[in-house]
């Protein structure tokens, strides 16, 4: 009896792993035909656009005016205003948050962790309008009273808040690589004489760089994909600049103008949108091949 038992049992459980299974290859699958189906239509509206508009002239014209009289569809002062404000984003929440990780990971006491991380995370889950807002109300006027020559749009604004925004993210992503690091790595880089900081810097950011990277590359993603701080406070006027103090326009923000509903479906304007849009996804994608590159070739050093 007891042997009948122990065999249904194993048959209802295999069952239940296969069910489990399927259903693990059916969510993999269904992420799958999303991704290649966002691409399709990228690909489909970016080749109906490159049939009108030759593809050198996206990459040599110096101007984007696809909305006006005289059109020019040069990608570059788009590709230039999401550089500019992802590089001032970058500037400021890599230091800032590489630095909180490393103290709530090795300086906090627990208990004081266990409030500041959560407080940190916060700021992640505040909506972008009001980053947007607070950029073009208060963070620009602050640079103003310092900057008199700083145009009310501009670009040193929306990258100083977004690099507020992704703060939480680097922070919190470096702090659980750093935090994970087995703790005989830091007791024997101590018994060989090392200091603390020297331990830290020497030892604990190289074991978990790979931790580190993708939390940078988590939050550069973020940084160049985001969109409605640059709507609101870096202004509409694609310029080739890499002034901070003078108004740009980002890739994301032209979709959003784009988007408004003015421009009329199937045009060579309402084209733009998925062009730019694949401009984007190309430029993530290379991103995050040479981060991979990167985490490879550093993995396979420290072998």
């Amino acid at each position: 009896m007891n042997t009948l038992w122990t065999l249904d049992l194993r048959k209802k459980r295999r069952v239940s792993e296969k069910i489990a299974e399927r259903f693990f290859l059916l969510t993999v699958l269904i992420s799958i035909a999303i991704t290649l189906g966002i691409v399709a239509v990228l690909l489909i509206e970016s080749a109906g656009f490159f049939s009108r508009v030759p593809v050198l002239r996206f990459f040599t014209d110096t101007q984007w005016t696809p909305l006006f009289a005289n059109k020019q569809y040069g990608i570059w002062p788009l590709a230039s205003g999401t550089f500019l404000t992802s590089l001032i984003a970058m500037l400021t929440a890599a230091p800032i948050g590489l630095i909180s990780a490393i103290y709530l990971s090795e300086y906090a006491p627990e208990k004081v962790r266990r409030v500041l991380k959560p407080m940190l995370e916060i700021l992640a889950g505040i909506p972008t309008i009001v980053y947007g807002y607070f950029a073009l109300t208060f963070v620009t006027p602050v640079l103003q009273s310092i900057f008199p020559d700083l145009a009310g749009f501009n670009a040193i604004s929306p990258g100083l808040v977004m690099g507020i925004m992704i703060t939480p993210i680097i922070a919190s992503l470096s702090e659980d690589a750093i935090y994970s690091v087995p703790s005989h790595v830091r007791e024997g880089a101590l018994a060989l004489g090392s200091g603390k900081f020297r331990m830290i810097i020497k030892v604990l950011i190289p074991t978990a760089f790979s931790g580190i990277m993708a939390s940078l590359l988590l939050g550069i993603s973020r940084a160049v994909g985001e969109t409605m701080i640059v709507a609101i406070a870096a202004g509409q006027q694609p310029v080739r600049t890499l002034k901070p103090m003078v108004p740009v326009e980002t890739m994301t923000a032209y979709i959003v103008q784009v988007s408004l509903g003015d421009t009329p479906h199937g045009t060579l304007e309402y084209q733009t949108i998925f062009v730019v849009g694949m401009a984007l996804f190309v430029f993530t994608f290379i991103l995050n091949v040479v981060a991979h590159i990167l985490r490879r070739y550093i993995t396979r050093g420290k072998e």
